[in-house]
């Protein structure tokens, strides 16, 4: 007997122990080789009690799918070039290609797409005359893979944003298909965070077709194979940035698929002004070296989502994979411009629909608020315990606050985020510990009314309560799952807590409280008992 009790004091107080070492850093700095050999995360708190930011994104898949099928015609158009197929039409409809030839050469155009566009499949045939004319499109299966894999890499892109943004804590996950919910606590520039996450940066090099500007400026008509984009510009003086029609190629020379790493760097040419410096991958290396040496004299735009934010002569070859870009930045602009490009580009624009914005000083009244009503419901408990159960009740109070301990440790331990709904779980927590000694409480008095010694009163009570216990703690549990598997944001805190504290609580309620009964059994042999 007194070994078992022994061992089982020393469980609880390991436990506690631990629990507790892990809640220390919320109280106490920890520095030097404390730092370094204790844990030091403090108990993190959620969006709505740190303030912050609460986004739902939408990706536009079908842009995306759009983008996709004119990589597939201007692909499909090389490819049949390259095989001596000489094409009557081929041209894009919607998210249709259609390609006409004549019938002799079906057999080498389906061989083609057999062997290099298995993606695509025949939607219509029809001959007229001696002209074969086809619709391709997209397979299912492929479009739905492709939609899948763009949310996979849109989540994994907004993450490395906002890991080089600075925000600590995140949660980002994907809801429902094509839904990204963004929580960002602590942000304190919601417009910057928002620009940010958002922006799909396609980032593409063009020539610039000074051959018809000057007729373009005049007739307002766009020639064939080029587009008018807007180029931005600052000015230094005022901080004013303003926007320029700039005719350029429609044919990107290459993209930002080739980029290595971005970097902001004070550049000389433009007066100290904050450029982003860009180094390719060696084939981009490759790829710059010869657009740069078959184009000297000409001007290279470089293009982000539409957008020219300059425009600079190429005066020699560029060699080294290594460039930069320069347009009239702020630090910030500079800054968030070579976070998107390290992290790579959005697979296709998202637009935000639902955008919530908490402030800090909500955030602080509601842990205010939080921790008083849980103070105001653990004093009630300790009291009314004191009061109906008189000494016997003193063991409940003790074993309430190891339950705190336990709980709030484990938050730390497991490094789980702490709500509004989740502080709501705690004070339910302590009314379900309080119910369980309650029960245990009943069953001893019921013992004593029956003449039993206390030892036996003590052994009976929590003997006939435990299966009651077990019961409503695992029904109780069962139900937190639930909520937790289909419940979003507050409701999964909610049951975090309360699954975590019932679990603690079964230990705590029934074993702990034991250990200190056994412990006056053994140390005092009283011969009556308070409660």
């Amino acid at each position: 007997m007194l070994k078992s009790l022994k061992f089982r004091a020393i469980l609880v107080l390991v436990f506690l122990v631990i629990f507790a070492v892990f809640l220390v850093p919320n109280f106490v700095e920890l520095k030097g080789a404390w730092k370094r050999y204790l844990p030091s995360d403090k108990i993190r708190l959620g969006l709505d009690l740190k303030g912050g930011m609460h986004l739902l994104l939408a990706m536009d898949t079908s842009k995306m799918m759009e983008n996709m099928t004119d990589r597939k015609f201007n692909g499909l158009k090389d490819g049949m070039i390259r095989e001596g197929l000489r094409f009557l039409n081929l041209e894009r409809k919607g998210g249709l290609i259609s390609v006409s030839i004549k019938a002799d050469q079906k057999e080498k155009l389906y061989n083609l797409l057999g062997k290099e566009y298995p993606d695509l499949k025949v939607a219509a045939s029809r001959t007229e005359g001696d002209v074969l004319s086809i619709d391709l499109t997209m397979v299912e299966k492929e479009v739905a893979h492709l939609k899948e894999n763009a949310v996979h890499q849109a989540l994994e892109t907004i993450r490395n944003r906002i890991d080089q943004f600075g925000v600590s804590e995140p949660v980002i996950a994907q809801q429902g298909e094509d839904q990204i919910l963004v929580q960002l606590p602590g942000v304190k520039d919601p417009e910057r965070a928002l620009e940010l996450i958002g922006r799909t940066a396609q980032l593409e090099f063009k020539l610039v077709d000074e051959d018809n500007a000057a007729k373009f400026s005049a007739t307002n008509v766009v020639p064939e194979g080029d587009e008018v984009l807007q180029m931005k510009s600052r000015n230094r003086e005022t901080g004013i940035t303003s926007t320029t029609p700039i005719l350029v190629k429609k044919q990107s020379m290459m993209t930002g698929d080739l980029l290595t790493d971005a970097r902001v760097r004070i550049g000389g040419q433009m007066g100290g002004e904050p450029e982003v410096s860009i180094e390719f991958s060696s084939e981009g290396a490759r790829l710059f070296d010869q657009i740069t040496g078959a184009n000297v004299s000409k001007r290279l735009a470089i293009v982000l989502d539409n957008t020219v934010y300059s425009a600079p002569a190429i005066r020699e070859r560029i060699s080294g994979g290594k460039a930069q870009i320069t347009g009239s930045f702020t630090m910030d602009e500079a800054s968030d411009l070579a976070i998107v490009l390290r992290a790579g580009a959005l697979p296709a624009p998202v637009k935000v629909i639902q955008n919530i914005t908490i402030g800090p000083a909500l955030g602080q009244d509601s842990i205010r608020r939080g921790v008083y009503a849980a103070i105001l419901g653990a004093v009630l408990i300790i009291l009314f315990m004191l009061f109906y159960y008189k000494a016997s009740g003193s063991v409940a109070d003790i074993v309430l606050f190891v339950n705190m301990v336990y709980l709030l440790g484990a938050f730390a331990a497991l490094k789980a985020t702490m709500t509004l709904p989740g502080i709501a779980g705690i004070i339910l927590t302590m009314g379900i510990g309080v119910d369980t000694n309650v029960l245990i409480f009943e069953r001893i008095r019921e013992e004593l009314r029956l003449g039993k010694t206390v030892r036996a009163a003590i052994d009976g009570g929590y003997s006939k309560a435990w299966v009651t216990i077990f019961d409503a703690h695992i029904t109780t549990l069962i139900t937190t799952f639930i909520l937790f598997m289909f419940g979003t944001g507050p409701i999964k805190g909610f049951a975090v807590t309360l699954s975590i504290g019932i679990v603690i609580n079964l230990f705590t309620a029934v074993f702990g409280s034991k250990v200190i009964f056994d412990w006056i059994l053994q140390k005092y042999k009283p011969r009556s008992l308070s409660i």
